[in-house]
Parts: C-alpha cells; structure tokens; sequence
C-alpha cells in the first residue's frame, strides 16, 4: 500500500491542454475513481502517473517517493512498482492463462519457485486457479480480463491502476465484475486509481471519487457527497438528474425564486450571504400531490409529461416558466395536464453556484 500525491498536474500538446492543474492526494488502501467524459483528461493522468506519458509539469509522489518533478530524473514505468490493468485486456494469444500472469516476472528475473507461488496465489485471488493451461481464444471476454487483473496482481504492486477494465464487458457480466474488483481490493488492500466514465460503475466500487472535466478536477468526495451534495453544474447533471432553478439569496437559510416563491434551504454546507445563486433538487427527492398542502417550499404547476420506466415513472411538470422533472415510484399515476403541487424538502436543495446572473 502506498499513498499518492499529485500537485498542479499538467500535460500539454501545443495548445492543447489535456491535464489542467491536477492536485489529489490518495491514501493509502484507498479505491479513487477518476470519472468524467471521453476528453476530460482522466486516462492521461492515470498514464502520466504509471510513468507511461511524460507531464509537462507538476510533481508525483507515491509513499513519499518522488516520481516526478521539474528538472528531476524520471522514474520509468518498470521501476514505479505499479499494476495496470487496461480496457482491452492485453493479454498474449499464443501465451497460456499460466504465461500471461508469469510474463512480467519473468521480466523482473524472479526465481522458478516464486514465479510458481505468485502465479498461482493471484489466479487464486480472481478466481481462475485450475485454468493455468488454457489459451486466450478458450476464454470469454471475462475471464481474460480476470487474467489481465492477475498480471497486475502478481507483481505485487504498490499502487494498482485500472483503464476502464470493464467496458468491453456486456452489461450483466459487468455489474458482477464490478462487485468482485471491490472485494478484491479489500482483500488486499492496495492503493487503487480507477478510470471509467460510467456514473453508475463509480458509485458502486470507489472509496471517492474525483469528477473531472476540460483536464481539472470539479470535485472530490464520497460517492454520496458528490451524488448529494454538488458543488457546481457540472457534476450534477453528469451524476446522475438534476434539477436547477435560479434564485436570489434573501436570508440566512432562504432563497426566493423568480416567481417571489420563497424557499428554506437546510441541506447547505457553505450558504452565500447574499447574491443570485443556482439551486439543484434530484428529481426523485421532490414530492408530489394533487392537493395543495399550503406548506413551505410548496410549488404550484401542472403535469406536461410523463413516462413509464418500470421500477418508476418519470415526469416533467410545469412549474411558472420553468420544467422539473419528478420522478415517483411506479404506483404513482398523473395524467398529463394533472394540477399538481411539488414539494421541495429544504435538506435535499444544494446551492451550486454564486453569482449567477
């Protein structure tokens, strides 16, 4: 186990930045998910911290050991003790189950004897032990995968790092794969630094989780601090629905909204004084009726739309000038054009930006 530091991160190609400024610290034991679109700069600052691409700037460190800094030597990727498990599996045709977890040992010189143990003990580990003979082109897409997670198991590393392992996977065999990567990692404990732009994936195997946009780092925190409590646009609408509504500061605790609605607000850690703001609610914390309650942060609209999605439904109501989605379990049933009244509970609101104009 190791802990990783990473300080004003960058990496540039011309004009092109691809790493803005990146500053995380990951402790030891930890699973950090690095989340975001294609182009947001997370596989690049996964590849500049295995030493794979060299960064224009900025300083790394793994367990106090610098890997990587202006004017200092660079420490090259076989001598950084990492394990790297990439999307397209990598792993050898013509080489057995048993060849492709040895190849890198055998690269280090390790001894016939602890080849054997280690092989062995990491096919153990991701379930394979008694496939040591067969070949590639005898496996599903699964279990090559889980013999390229051995490969970066058997060297014991110090940090194991993941390039979106499970996306070539089909759906059901990738929500198992996602479960059993977490136990194996506990099982270990090892460091861990995870990429992957899927939302859902993130949530179910990080420790935190570093949501990333245009080469910088948006936020950083637990899967539920970032679900429940985003701190700008973007990481709302990318984790998951959200809705957003524009507001004036009028109070220590409310806002009012265009419509000289008044809200409270309870969920906010770090509330303006003063000034515009954008608020954001999830669509599945907002509670609907078709009577009017008269209660605080009540809004008055009417049913535009609604889909049925199975486990719920979802639907887009008219509040004034402006559309929520609300999302109720599948029992709840408004036909279009239905008066309702929406309530949103004051600890589920988060204030997201000041200053909005």
């Amino acid at each position: 186990m190791a802990h990783v530091e990473l300080k004003n991160l960058r990496k540039t190609y011309g004009e092109t930045v691809a790493v803005d400024g990146v500053n995380l610290e990951i402790g030891k034991g930890e699973f950090m998910t690095l989340l975001g679109p294609s182009g947001c700069g997370k596989t690049t600052t996964l590849r500049i911290i295995a030493g794979l691409i060299e960064p224009t700037d900025g300083e790394i460190r793994v367990g106090g050991r610098l890997l990587s800094s202006p004017g200092a030597k660079l420490v090259p990727p076989e001598k950084r003790n990492m394990g790297m498990v990439f999307q397209s599996y990598a792993v050898w045709p013509h080489m057995s189950v048993f060849e492709n977890v040895a190849f890198p040992l055998r690269n280090l010189r390790k001894s016939k004897d602890e080849i054997h143990r280690r092989v062995h003990a990491a096919l153990e580990l991701v379930k394979l032990d008694g496939m040591e003979g067969r070949y590639p082109s005898h496996l599903s897409g699964g279990q090559q995968q889980r013999v390229a997670l051995a490969r970066a198991l058997a060297v014991e590393p110090d940090i194991l790092l993941f390039d979106e392992p499970l996306s070539n996977l089909d759906a059901k065999l990738r929500e198992e794969m996602r479960f059993e990567l977490k136990e194996i990692q506990r099982r270990i404990g090892v460091t861990s630094i995870y990429v992957t732009h899927d939302q859902a994936e993130a949530m179910a195997i990080s420790d935190r989780i570093a949501v990333m946009a245009q080469g910088r780092v948006k936020q950083i925190g637990t899967p539920r601090e970032v679900y429940d409590s985003p701190q700008d646009p973007f990481t709302a609408e990318f984790i998951g629905l959200a809705n957003f509504l524009q507001a004036k500061v009028t109070g220590e605790k409310t806002v009012c909204l265009s419509g000289r609605q008044e809200l409270d607000i309870d969920g906010c850690k770090a509330m303006p004084t003063s000034g515009n703001v954008l608020i954001s609610i999830r669509p599945h914390n907002i509670a609907i009726n078709r009577e009017e309650n008269g209660t605080r942060n009540e809004l008055h609209g009417f049913v535009e739309k609604g889909s049925y999605l199975g486990d719920k439904v979802d639907y887009q109501v008219r509040v004034g000038e402006s559309i929520l989605r609300v999302q109720t379990p599948p029992g709840d049933v408004y036909a279009e054009g239905t008066k309702v009244s929406v309530r949103l509970p004051p600890d589920k609101i988060s204030v997201i930006s000041a200053n909005v104009r």
